[in-house]
């Protein structure tokens, strides 16, 4: 079992504080399991919590809808709203007031929430009652980190569950730390991927999640988009993690190499389906001297690279561009905000002016990450190997154009023992990196 400490810890911190608990995630990363296994567990060893006290529901489980039919017989069960069945929440609020009859206090742990009529007035309702603390899941759009405060009206509290770290698969996985990457980088942190047999297995369970789960809640979403360029568009996607993208660079993509039409309209429209189902993330570049941010173009990451490597059926696994994106979401576990930096600097050109003076033209440099949390600040380049003093200026020039004091750090996947350059950047080997939750600091 993955035992996810990390994010157990974060559901014990937040305990009766009087909001909506809402862990948010890609669908299969385990939230529910997090929630109805690990945080119930917790709940009744640890503290001692009658399990009478403790109500889950899980509203896509078949099972659970089905305890509703005997409350409110007049009414249906579910209603189809805009397309998609609903739970009644009428009757649902009959069951929790049916099972919560008893003095004392009560745990609702509710998960895929949004398949609840009006959810954002039921749980705002148990905020009124002394005796509830409520944790939900939710797996899609509702629940974007820019929308919880605005549906519970600032009293939603979002814990966003990533896949599984590396440093949480190493440990489940009883494997040598190179091994274990070896695995990683090619199927990901999908629990349920990497719990299968075999190789074979965990690659068929992730193509299957990619389009039995991802793709099929995609078009069940956007039933009049087009399904092919909908598909089509992922996998271009996918084949373009670390680079600088945009839609009009997609869509010339599609009509040089697949002869299809689509508009950057539509793509844009896609890409943001994607990232509101936490597929992917769009990634903003920011000007490190000018303190703003450039809109197009950007990257994007994965949220889990063993289902990007899915998404291309396992033909494109290049460790260059995965590591990059492995990084961008060890951070993002590690609690930083994440940015592609670029720094922007005058060159010597070979013209003069008038006045027989040098002319000096405009150039930049990509920082792979900003990483910044509270008052801290970090300048991450991120290679597969530096091997030559040509790669070693590639990697180092863009650190050594910034001139503030925020640490500088450099990680590669061949290097050994971390050190510090004369320059004082501190290069370490990514599995040192990954493996150490302070590694940063070092």
């Amino acid at each position: 079992m993955f035992k996810r400490e990390t994010y157990l810890n974060k559901l014990i911190e937040c305990q009766n504080n009087k909001l909506v608990k809402v862990i948010t995630g890609i669908r299969r990363c385990g939230k529910s399991f997090l929630l109805n296994t690990i945080f119930y567990n917790y709940l009744v060893k640890e503290r001692g919590i009658n399990s009478k006290h403790i109500i889950r529901f899980a509203f896509d489980n078949e099972k659970d809808i089905m305890k509703l039919d005997s409350y409110l017989p007049s009414q249906p069960t579910t209603k189809k709203v805009f397309g998609q069945y609903l739970v009644n929440s009428r009757k649902f609020l009959s069951y929790i007031d049916d099972n919560t009859k008893e003095d004392g206090y009560y745990f609702l742990l509710l998960d895929e929430i949004q398949n609840l009529e009006n959810f954002v007035r039921v749980l705002n309702s148990f905020l009124y009652r002394d005796n509830f603390d409520v944790f939900v899941t939710g797996s899609n759009s509702r629940f974007l980190s820019s929308e919880v405060d605005t549906e519970f009206g600032g009293r939603g509290y979002r814990i966003h569950l990533l896949p599984l770290s590396f440093q949480e698969y190493l440990l489940g996985s009883n494997m040598d730390k190179r091994d274990a990457f070896d695995e990683y980088i090619r199927y990901g942190g999908i629990p349920l991927v990497q719990l299968q047999s075999s190789d074979e297995n965990k690659a068929i369970q992730a193509i299957s999640i990619v389009k039995e789960t991802y793709v099929k809640d995609l078009e069940d979403r956007h039933p009049t988009a087009n399904k092919n360029n909908l598909e089509e568009t992922l996998r271009v996607i996918a084949s373009m993690i670390s680079t600088l993208i945009n839609p009009t660079r997609i869509e010339n993509t599609f009509k040089s190499s697949y002869h299809l039409n689509t508009i950057d309209d539509t793509i844009a429209d896609y890409i943001k389906w994607f990232e509101e189902s936490y597929l992917l993330n769009k990634v903003l570049r920011f000007d490190i001297k000018g303190r703003g941010y450039i809109g197009t173009p950007y990257k994007v990451y994965f949220e889990d690279i063993g289902i990007r490597n899915a998404i291309l059926n396992f033909r494109d696994v290049d460790e260059t561009d995965l590591i990059e994106n492995l990084v961008y979401n060890e951070l993002r576990y590690r609690g930083f905000n994440v940015d592609v930096g670029v720094v922007r600097f005058s060159v010597k050109t070979d013209r003069l002016d008038k006045y027989n003076k040098p002319i000096y033209a405009q150039s930049d440099a990509e920082v792979d990450f900003v990483a910044t949390k509270g008052s801290k600040a970090y300048y991450i380049q991120v290679a597969l190997e530096i091997n030559n003093e040509e790669k070693k200026d590639q990697e180092y020039r863009p650190l050594r154009k910034i001139n503030d004091s925020f640490k500088k750090v450099i990680l590669v996947k061949n290097d050994s023992k971390p050190f510090y350059t004369k320059e004082g950047f501190l290069r370490m080997n990514l599995l040192d990196f990954l493996t150490d939750g302070n590694s940063l600091d070092w």
